[in-house]
Order: C-alpha cells, then structure tokens, then sequence
C-alpha cells in the first residue's frame, strides 16, 4: 500500500533536478568564513537563504545575528500540535579555495558523472539543502510537515563554530527541540549510510628544541655541539612507530566493535582513491586493528609545520633553536590531558645530545563518544531502510567537529541524529570537492521517511 510519505517521496523525486539546481544557486556564493574579505558573502547567503525558507513557507525566517560574529539562519514550522519537535542542523560557509588545484570553478557547481563538483557541494551544503527538499515535498503532497521543525543553519562551522556557544545562550528558543539532526557528517560507502557516533578530539602543541644563546658556524662547530633542528626531527620520530602512526597513548577499544570494524567498507582500494594516493603509494598496513579503528578510534600525529629553514633561507650554520607545531587526534573518550602528559615524558626524557626541551599545549578540543539508543535511532532506521534498502551502520569520523561537542555537552540528554551526504570521494576541504548524486537523491528520501517515523514517536 502507498503511504503519504511514499507519494511525498515520490513528489522529491520528480523535483531532484529542481533541488540540484537549487543548491547549485547556493554554491555560486562564495560564503568563506575564514576570509574577512568574504564576510559579505556568507551575510548574503544568509539573506537569500532566509527569503527562500519564507518562499517555501516556514515561519519567523530570520538572520540570527552577534557582535563580532557571522550569522546564523534560523526558521521553523510549528503547525503538529502533539508531535515532537525536530532541529535540523547544517552551515552554509565554506573552506578556502585559493590556491588549490581544482578542475572546474570552485564556486560554479557541476555534474560529472554521477558526482556533483563544488566547493560546499556536500561540505554541508547539499547536508542541508537535502532537509530543504523533503520538507518542500511534504508541504507540496500533504500541505503540512508530520513534525514540527527548526532550522538552524550556522556560518562559522568551517572556523570552529567560536560563537555557537553564544547563539545557543542568546537565542535558547531557536534550539528548542526534542531531537536534533546534525548534517555534516560522511557515509563509509555511496550504498552505505553511516550514523556517525564518535569524533576524535584535537591537540595543537608546540615542540620545542635549543641548544645555544646563539647560532654558530656549522664548520667550526658541527659534529662538537648537538643540532636542535637534527634534535627536533629525532624527537618526532621518537613519536611514531615504523609505519608513522602515533605510537604513544592507544587506547583498547570493545572488543565486539573492533571485530565488526572489520566490515566498514575502508579497504585499500577505498584509501588509496579517497586519499588521493600517488601511484606507487599504499595505504599503511593494518597491523592487527581495522583501518576503520586506526581512522576513527585511535590517536594520531601531524606535523602542521616547523622553524626549519626554508629554500632561500639557508646558511652554514647550526641554529640555535627548532621548533614544530604538531597536531594531535585524540581517540574518542581519551582525555586530551592524559595524552598530553604521555607525549611530553616522551619528549623530555633523555633529549638526544641533552638539547632543552619544551612541550606546550596551545589548544584542545574535546572528543565525543556517543551510544545512540531509544525509538529516534530505531525511527531513523527504519527510514534509511526505506531509502538506502539497509538501516544506518554506527561509524566514526576522524576529524573534529567543534559543533558536535557543543551540541553533545548541552544537549547531550536528547537524541543526536549525525548524517550526512559525504562519501571516502567527496575531498572535502580540498580541490575538486563533489558529491555523489545518488546518496544525494536517498538522503532526501530518507529525511522524507524520517519525519514520518520520527511523528509517531512520544518523546
């Protein structure tokens, strides 16, 4: 039998190229938050995104605005007296582009096979647009939404959300719901939806190493005095194991998720293209754990850069002092504190040639780890079974999401939808960002489904 959410999903089908050329008019804007010179530009999207949500018919449209900060979108629909309230989570601003290599215009989206080019395409914008497209089949099928629903669309997530926490104490009403959908977040394969459950927390430190009150003449002196620079590069090696991965602070994961990580579609194949591997290159090898575990539920190490001197900058000398800024993933559950206080009586006990050595934590932002339980998750299920022929698989993101951990501490105690329209191909933050336009098309239908599964719950 054919139910009215059926037919609404129907309806978003036959209006899919409508949405896509929608969302298409979007990435024309290039809303970067972290150019102050763009700033106009995320202001503008806004503007235009709040005259279309009034089009499409929600109500109390608006700019939510702070001193110091860039807008945020917010709009609802409050006409199921009885039915939970749903807040629907996305950003409109986006990475820089400048000097990356793309293909095609960053900011003038388009359709290559079967993928959807541009920057925003699915960092977030097509996460959101997707809500945008049900909730107008819907309206247009049944003349009303199942749920009510509040939208809240940020412009600063690509800076790390600095003024969220602002926004939610400013405008409390605006983030009124019974069960939130967060759409910034990737699915393991362009069949498999992910429900995203764990992120990594994120360490900036700074490694410093200095031997001298001045630098001297590396003739005279090499081989007689210890090198910072030779000594920061040991310690950093120091760090890691033989395969380059954080060989301090591991955490043990349960031993039944370590054993269906096996399953997550992240073979080598999938590293090697979404990685964007030179030919010659492989991923590193598993080493017992899962690749999904190394990304998702492990520490790791970048170095983000160094005082080593650069072309151009060279002289016969040794320098009295080196330093790098590395940043650290901390694994989901792990206290970045506990981890710092491994890596630094990894760096300061017996220093190579005896150099001083610093380590300072310069920032931290905490992980997540999140057990979704009760109907919504049962509810959101069953819509992505509708949608995707298969309920969400429970994954991890390696990143950090500032926003996540903003929601998960003040709204920890209401369900966290976290989904999304990225895939291992998408490159976000990166040239040539796409998204697939098929997991677009099922996102849409399984929001469509969602409201409807999530209307008959009481929460």
């Amino acid at each position: 039998m054919t139910t009215t959410a059926d037919q609404v999903a129907a309806r978003a089908k036959e209006r899919f190229d409508e949405t896509v050329a929608r969302l298409t008019e979007y990435l024309r804007y290039p809303a970067i938050s972290c150019e102050p010179e763009h700033a106009r530009d995320v202001k503008a999207l806004a503007e235009r995104i709040v005259d279309d949500l009034g089009a499409l018919g929600m109500s109390h449209c608006r700019t939510l605005e702070l001193d110091d900060a860039l807008p945020c979108v917010a709009a609802e629909r409050m006409n199921a007296p009885g039915k939970p309230t749903v807040l629907v989570y996305g950003h409109l601003d986006l990475q820089p582009v400048r000097d990356e290599p793309w293909d095609s215009p960053p900011h003038e989206a388009q359709a290559v096979d079967g993928r959807l080019y541009g920057r925003g395409s699915a960092d977030d914008m097509g996460g959101w647009v997707s809500h945008l497209a049900a909730m107008e089949a819907w309206l247009a099928v049944a003349g009303e939404l199942p749920v009510n629903l509040r939208l809240l669309i940020e412009g600063e997530e690509e800076i790390g959300s600095p003024n969220l926490l602002r926004y939610m104490e400013a405008y409390p009403e605006a983030f009124e719901a019974d069960v939130m959908i967060l759409t910034d977040c990737e699915n393991p394969s362009t069949d498999i939806p992910g429900l995203t459950v764990s992120l990594r927390g994120l360490m900036d430190l700074e490694l410093r190493c200095e031997s001298m009150a001045a630098d001297v003449h590396s003739g005279l002196w090499g081989n007689a005095i210890p090198d910072p620079a030779v000594a920061l590069m040991q310690l950093v090696a120091r760090l890691v194991d033989e395969d380059g991965r954080l060989a301090h602070g591991r955490v043990e994961v349960p031993a039944d998720w370590a054993k269906a990580s096996w399953d997550v579609p992240l073979g080598p194949e999938v590293v090697r293209g979404g990685a964007r591997l030179l030919e010659g290159v492989d991923p590193l090898p598993p080493r017992g754990r899962s690749t999904a575990e190394w990304i998702w539920r492990q520490p790791a190490v970048t170095v983000l850069s160094t005082t080593l001197p650069v072309p151009g900058r060279e002289k016969n000398a040794v320098r009295r002092k080196a330093s790098a800024r590395l940043s650290v993933r901390v694994a989901p559950g792990q206290k970045g504190e506990d981890l710092f206080a491994v890596l630094r009586d990894v760096v300061l006990t017996d220093p190579p040639g005896g150099v001083k050595v610093e380590l300072e934590l310069l920032q931290s932002g905490g992980s997540w780890l999140y057990e979704p339980k009760g109907p919504a998750f049962e509810a959101a299920d069953r819509a992505y079974e509708k949608a995707w022929g298969r309920p969400l698989i429970q994954i991890g993101v390696g990143g950090s999401i500032p926003f996540v951990a903003m929601f998960g501490e003040r709204f920890g105690d209401l369900p966290l939808i976290l989904n999304g329209v990225m895939d291992p191909k998408t490159g976000a933050h990166g040239p040539n960002e796409s998204m697939d336009l098929g997991v677009f098309e099922k996102a849409i239908v399984a929001n469509v489904h969602l409201y409807e599964e999530l209307a008959a719950l009481d929460l």
